[in-house]
Protein backbone atom coordinates (compact mmCIF):
# COMPACT_ATOMS: atom_id res chain seq x y z
CA UNK A 1 0.00 0.00 0.00
CA UNK A 2 1.24 3.69 -0.85
CA UNK A 3 2.40 6.28 1.50
CA UNK A 4 3.84 9.62 2.30
CA UNK A 5 6.73 9.43 4.53
CA UNK A 6 6.86 12.84 6.54
CA UNK A 7 9.60 13.61 9.26
CA UNK A 8 6.84 12.46 11.70
CA UNK A 9 6.40 9.20 10.15
CA UNK A 10 4.59 7.64 7.30
CA UNK A 11 0.84 8.88 6.12
CA UNK A 12 -1.89 7.94 3.61
CA UNK A 13 -1.55 9.73 1.23
CA UNK A 14 -5.34 10.73 1.62
CA UNK A 15 -3.97 12.47 4.62
CA UNK A 16 -1.52 14.94 3.10
CA UNK A 17 -4.08 17.58 2.46
CA UNK A 18 -3.23 21.32 0.86
CA UNK A 19 0.53 21.04 -0.05
CA UNK A 20 2.79 23.73 -1.42
CA UNK A 21 5.06 21.12 -3.89
CA UNK A 22 8.79 22.91 -3.00
CA UNK A 23 9.87 24.91 -0.19
CA UNK A 24 12.38 25.04 2.06
CA UNK A 25 11.26 25.61 5.76
CA UNK A 26 14.76 25.31 7.59
CA UNK A 27 18.64 25.91 5.85
CA UNK A 28 21.30 25.84 8.29
CA UNK A 29 24.30 27.93 8.49
CA UNK A 30 26.97 26.56 6.09
CA UNK A 31 29.10 26.71 2.79
CA UNK A 32 25.55 27.68 0.89
CA UNK A 33 24.34 30.59 3.34
CA UNK A 34 27.88 31.67 3.10
CA UNK A 35 27.77 32.35 -0.07
CA UNK A 36 23.99 33.45 0.09
CA UNK A 37 23.21 34.59 3.30
CA UNK A 38 19.43 35.42 2.57
CA UNK A 39 19.10 31.61 2.27
CA UNK A 40 20.04 31.10 6.25
CA UNK A 41 16.64 30.27 7.73
CA UNK A 42 17.72 28.19 10.89
CA UNK A 43 14.77 29.32 13.66
CA UNK A 44 12.56 26.99 14.51
CA UNK A 45 10.67 29.80 16.06
CA UNK A 46 10.09 31.82 13.02
CA UNK A 47 9.67 28.68 10.67
CA UNK A 48 6.85 27.98 13.02
CA UNK A 49 5.47 31.20 13.50
CA UNK A 50 5.17 31.12 9.45
CA UNK A 51 3.79 27.79 9.09
CA UNK A 52 0.95 28.32 11.74
CA UNK A 53 -0.02 31.27 9.16
CA UNK A 54 -0.36 28.40 6.35
CA UNK A 55 -1.78 26.75 8.67
CA UNK A 56 -4.45 29.19 9.49
CA UNK A 57 -4.86 30.03 5.91
CA UNK A 58 -5.49 26.56 4.42
CA UNK A 59 -2.29 24.48 4.40
CA UNK A 60 -1.50 21.36 5.78
CA UNK A 61 1.73 20.10 3.96
CA UNK A 62 5.12 20.91 2.32
CA UNK A 63 7.91 19.30 0.94
CA UNK A 64 11.11 20.81 1.90
CA UNK A 65 13.52 20.43 -1.00
CA UNK A 66 16.48 21.27 0.95
CA UNK A 67 19.09 17.98 0.52
CA UNK A 68 22.43 17.97 2.23
CA UNK A 69 24.22 20.88 2.44
CA UNK A 70 21.64 22.68 5.00
CA UNK A 71 19.46 20.23 6.07
CA UNK A 72 18.30 20.07 9.75
CA UNK A 73 15.85 17.06 9.70
CA UNK A 74 15.48 16.96 13.41
CA UNK A 75 14.28 21.00 13.34
CA UNK A 76 11.89 20.17 10.51
CA UNK A 77 9.91 17.56 12.79
CA UNK A 78 9.83 20.43 15.95
CA UNK A 79 8.19 22.87 13.20
CA UNK A 80 5.96 20.28 12.02
CA UNK A 81 4.94 19.33 15.97
CA UNK A 82 4.50 22.47 17.16
CA UNK A 83 2.18 23.72 13.53
CA UNK A 84 0.91 20.40 12.67
CA UNK A 85 2.07 21.21 9.06
CA UNK A 86 3.16 17.48 7.54
CA UNK A 87 6.90 18.01 6.19
CA UNK A 88 8.80 15.84 3.57
CA UNK A 89 12.47 15.97 4.10
CA UNK A 90 14.78 15.25 1.33
CA UNK A 91 17.85 13.06 0.85
CA UNK A 92 19.96 13.61 -2.42
CA UNK A 93 22.49 16.41 -3.98
CA UNK A 94 21.65 19.98 -5.53
CA UNK A 95 23.89 22.20 -8.09
CA UNK A 96 27.58 21.90 -7.44
CA UNK A 97 28.30 25.15 -6.72
CA UNK A 98 26.36 24.87 -2.68
CA UNK A 99 29.16 22.61 -2.09
CA UNK A 100 33.14 23.25 -1.82
CA UNK A 101 35.10 21.84 -3.73
CA UNK A 102 36.31 18.47 -3.13
CA UNK A 103 33.20 17.83 -1.79
CA UNK A 104 32.25 14.03 -1.46
CA UNK A 105 29.23 14.20 -3.55
CA UNK A 106 31.82 14.74 -6.40
CA UNK A 107 33.83 11.90 -5.71
CA UNK A 108 31.91 9.05 -4.77
CA UNK A 109 31.01 6.34 -7.27
CA UNK A 110 27.48 5.61 -8.36
CA UNK A 111 27.09 2.95 -6.52
CA UNK A 112 28.30 4.49 -2.84
CA UNK A 113 25.93 7.68 -3.80
CA UNK A 114 22.60 4.92 -4.33
CA UNK A 115 23.81 3.38 -1.18
CA UNK A 116 23.74 6.70 0.51
CA UNK A 117 20.86 7.84 -0.38
CA UNK A 118 18.70 4.55 0.06
CA UNK A 119 20.08 4.38 3.62
CA UNK A 120 18.90 7.78 4.13
CA UNK A 121 15.40 6.63 3.01
CA UNK A 122 15.40 3.09 4.66
CA UNK A 123 17.04 3.54 7.90
CA UNK A 124 17.54 7.61 8.64
CA UNK A 125 19.16 10.84 7.63
CA UNK A 126 22.40 11.05 8.59
CA UNK A 127 22.72 12.76 11.53
CA UNK A 128 25.65 15.17 9.99
CA UNK A 129 23.49 16.34 7.79
CA UNK A 130 26.62 14.27 5.17
CA UNK A 131 29.13 16.80 6.44
CA UNK A 132 30.77 13.50 6.35
CA UNK A 133 28.56 10.77 5.44
CA UNK A 134 28.35 9.01 8.78
CA UNK A 135 26.88 5.61 10.37
CA UNK A 136 24.90 7.80 13.16
CA UNK A 137 21.53 8.65 11.73
CA UNK A 138 17.87 10.29 13.15
CA UNK A 139 15.00 8.91 13.92
CA UNK A 140 13.21 10.94 10.62
CA UNK A 141 13.66 9.77 7.03
CA UNK A 142 13.86 10.66 3.88
CA UNK A 143 10.48 11.13 2.13
CA UNK A 144 11.92 12.26 -1.43
CA UNK A 145 15.24 12.30 -3.49
CA UNK A 146 16.21 16.06 -4.81
CA UNK A 147 18.53 16.17 -7.32
CA UNK A 148 19.71 19.39 -9.74
CA UNK A 149 20.87 19.93 -13.56
CA UNK A 150 22.68 23.33 -14.23
CA UNK A 151 21.71 25.60 -17.07
CA UNK A 152 20.91 24.08 -20.28
CA UNK A 153 22.46 20.82 -20.15
CA UNK A 154 23.21 18.18 -17.52
CA UNK A 155 26.88 17.71 -17.25
CA UNK A 156 29.11 14.30 -16.01
CA UNK A 157 28.77 14.96 -12.32
CA UNK A 158 24.59 15.60 -12.21
CA UNK A 159 24.35 12.80 -14.45
CA UNK A 160 25.63 10.25 -11.85
CA UNK A 161 23.57 11.88 -9.30
CA UNK A 162 20.13 11.27 -11.75
CA UNK A 163 21.27 7.55 -12.30
CA UNK A 164 22.21 7.42 -8.55
CA UNK A 165 18.86 8.54 -7.69
CA UNK A 166 16.95 6.47 -9.98
CA UNK A 167 18.77 3.50 -8.25
CA UNK A 168 17.32 4.70 -4.96
CA UNK A 169 14.27 5.04 -6.65
CA UNK A 170 13.83 2.21 -8.41
CA UNK A 171 15.15 0.14 -5.07
CA UNK A 172 12.60 2.07 -2.68
CA UNK A 173 9.87 3.34 -4.54
CA UNK A 174 10.59 6.78 -3.66
CA UNK A 175 9.59 9.80 -5.37
CA UNK A 176 12.17 12.19 -7.33
CA UNK A 177 11.96 15.81 -7.35
CA UNK A 178 14.16 17.81 -9.69
CA UNK A 179 15.52 21.30 -9.77
CA UNK A 180 15.85 23.15 -13.14
CA UNK A 181 18.04 25.73 -13.67
CA UNK A 182 16.02 28.59 -14.78
CA UNK A 183 12.96 26.01 -16.32
CA UNK A 184 16.10 24.69 -18.78
CA UNK A 185 17.42 21.31 -19.49
CA UNK A 186 13.72 19.71 -18.58
CA UNK A 187 13.24 17.75 -21.60
CA UNK A 188 16.74 16.80 -20.78
CA UNK A 189 16.23 15.72 -17.32
CA UNK A 190 13.00 13.45 -18.66
CA UNK A 191 14.91 11.72 -21.20
CA UNK A 192 17.69 10.68 -18.85
CA UNK A 193 15.59 9.60 -16.27
CA UNK A 194 13.52 7.42 -18.69
CA UNK A 195 16.73 6.11 -20.02
CA UNK A 196 17.53 4.92 -16.42
CA UNK A 197 13.87 3.28 -16.02
CA UNK A 198 12.18 5.24 -13.97
CA UNK A 199 8.43 6.00 -14.18
CA UNK A 200 7.89 9.43 -14.85
CA UNK A 201 4.52 9.32 -12.97
CA UNK A 202 6.65 9.42 -9.76
CA UNK A 203 8.65 12.42 -10.98
CA UNK A 204 7.94 16.22 -10.40
CA UNK A 205 10.31 18.68 -12.01
CA UNK A 206 10.05 22.36 -10.18
CA UNK A 207 10.76 25.42 -11.41
CA UNK A 208 9.78 24.90 -15.15
CA UNK A 209 7.61 28.17 -15.44
CA UNK A 210 10.45 30.23 -15.42
CA UNK A 211 10.91 29.52 -18.83
CA UNK A 212 6.93 30.47 -19.44
CA UNK A 213 6.69 29.06 -22.81
CA UNK A 214 2.79 26.40 -23.31
CA UNK A 215 4.71 24.68 -26.38
CA UNK A 216 7.82 23.74 -23.99
CA UNK A 217 5.62 22.89 -21.14
CA UNK A 218 3.41 20.88 -23.80
CA UNK A 219 6.26 18.73 -25.02
CA UNK A 220 7.65 17.73 -21.25
CA UNK A 221 4.20 17.61 -19.92
CA UNK A 222 3.51 14.39 -22.67
CA UNK A 223 5.70 12.36 -21.57
CA UNK A 224 3.83 11.78 -18.05
CA UNK A 225 6.34 13.73 -15.50
CA UNK A 226 4.70 16.41 -13.28
CA UNK A 227 5.82 19.80 -13.26
CA UNK A 228 6.03 22.08 -10.35
CA UNK A 229 5.24 26.11 -10.49
CA UNK A 230 6.74 28.70 -7.97
CA UNK A 231 7.57 32.10 -9.69
CA UNK A 232 3.53 33.26 -9.12
CA UNK A 233 4.98 36.00 -6.79
CA UNK A 234 8.74 36.86 -8.82
CA UNK A 235 7.20 38.23 -11.73
CA UNK A 236 7.72 42.28 -12.28
CA UNK A 237 4.98 42.51 -15.11
CA UNK A 238 1.82 40.11 -15.35
CA UNK A 239 2.00 36.81 -14.28
CA UNK A 240 3.08 34.13 -16.51
CA UNK A 241 3.18 31.64 -13.84
CA UNK A 242 -1.12 32.09 -14.06
CA UNK A 243 -0.77 32.04 -17.65
CA UNK A 244 0.51 28.77 -17.97
CA UNK A 245 -1.81 27.46 -15.36
CA UNK A 246 -4.86 28.73 -17.27
CA UNK A 247 -3.42 27.69 -20.75
CA UNK A 248 -2.38 24.09 -19.53
CA UNK A 249 -4.52 22.84 -16.52
CA UNK A 250 -7.32 21.35 -18.73
CA UNK A 251 -5.31 19.33 -20.76
CA UNK A 252 -2.94 17.94 -18.07
CA UNK A 253 -5.01 18.13 -14.74
CA UNK A 254 -3.08 16.14 -12.93
CA UNK A 255 0.57 17.14 -13.83
CA UNK A 256 0.88 20.74 -12.83
CA UNK A 257 1.77 21.36 -8.67
CA UNK A 258 2.40 24.47 -7.13
CA UNK A 259 5.01 26.01 -4.47
CA UNK A 260 6.62 29.07 -3.94
CA UNK A 261 10.72 27.99 -3.21
CA UNK A 262 10.81 30.90 -0.75
CA UNK A 263 14.41 30.03 0.16
CA UNK A 264 15.11 33.75 1.20
CA UNK A 265 14.39 35.78 4.37
CA UNK A 266 13.46 38.34 2.48
CA UNK A 267 10.67 36.77 1.26
CA UNK A 268 9.26 35.17 4.83
CA UNK A 269 7.24 37.47 7.01
CA UNK A 270 8.61 36.46 10.06
CA UNK A 271 11.95 36.99 8.94
CA UNK A 272 10.38 40.54 8.20
CA UNK A 273 10.17 40.10 4.00
CA UNK A 274 7.04 39.67 2.24
CA UNK A 275 4.69 38.16 0.23
CA UNK A 276 4.78 35.41 2.64
CA UNK A 277 3.94 31.70 2.32
CA UNK A 278 0.55 32.19 2.32
CA UNK A 279 0.93 33.94 -0.70
CA UNK A 280 -0.73 31.15 -3.08
CA UNK A 281 -3.44 30.15 -0.56
CA UNK A 282 -5.13 33.54 -0.43
CA UNK A 283 -3.63 36.15 -3.70
CA UNK A 284 -2.58 33.45 -6.29
CA UNK A 285 -5.76 31.70 -5.21
CA UNK A 286 -7.88 34.52 -5.72
CA UNK A 287 -6.14 35.61 -8.83
CA UNK A 288 -6.65 32.05 -10.60
CA UNK A 289 -10.05 32.13 -9.61
CA UNK A 290 -11.47 35.01 -10.78
CA UNK A 291 -9.52 34.42 -14.03
CA UNK A 292 -11.83 31.23 -14.85
CA UNK A 293 -10.28 28.65 -12.75
CA UNK A 294 -12.89 26.03 -11.22
CA UNK A 295 -12.31 25.87 -7.37
CA UNK A 296 -12.67 21.53 -8.25
CA UNK A 297 -8.95 22.18 -10.78
CA UNK A 298 -7.61 24.21 -8.04
CA UNK A 299 -7.82 21.74 -5.35
CA UNK A 300 -6.51 18.85 -7.77
CA UNK A 301 -3.51 20.84 -8.22
CA UNK A 302 -3.23 21.53 -4.40
CA UNK A 303 -4.54 18.52 -2.59
CA UNK A 304 -4.87 15.38 -5.64
CA UNK A 305 -1.63 16.19 -7.02
CA UNK A 306 1.19 16.34 -4.59
CA UNK A 307 -0.42 12.92 -2.91
CA UNK A 308 -0.10 11.14 -6.20
CA UNK A 309 3.47 12.56 -6.93
CA UNK A 310 4.88 12.77 -3.61
CA UNK A 311 3.85 8.61 -2.90
CA UNK A 312 6.20 6.03 -2.88
CA UNK A 313 5.51 3.38 -5.61
CA UNK A 314 4.38 0.14 -4.78
CA UNK A 315 6.41 -2.43 -4.44
CA UNK A 316 6.62 -5.99 -5.33
CA UNK A 317 9.22 -9.22 -4.16
CA UNK A 318 11.35 -6.66 -2.52
CA UNK A 319 12.06 -3.55 -5.89
CA UNK A 320 9.71 -0.79 -5.93
CA UNK A 321 6.82 -1.11 -8.80
CA UNK A 322 7.27 1.74 -10.82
Amino acid sequence: MSFIRTVLGDIPPEQLGVCYAHEHVIIDPGYMTEKYPDFRLDSVDLAAKELMQFKKDGGDAMIDSMPSGGRNAAKLAEVSRRTGVHIVCPTGLHLRKYYPAGHWGELLFLEELADIFIGEIEKGIDASDLGTPSKKRLPQRAGLIKIASGLDRIDEHEERVFEAASMAHKQTGCPILTHTEQGTAALEQVGLLSAFGVDLHHVVLSHTDRKPDAAYHRDILQSGVRVEFDSAFRWKEGNPTLDLVLALVAEFPSQILLGMDAARQSYWKSYGGRPGLSYLLTDFRKQLLCAGLSEELWRRIMIKNPADAFAFATRQNGKADS
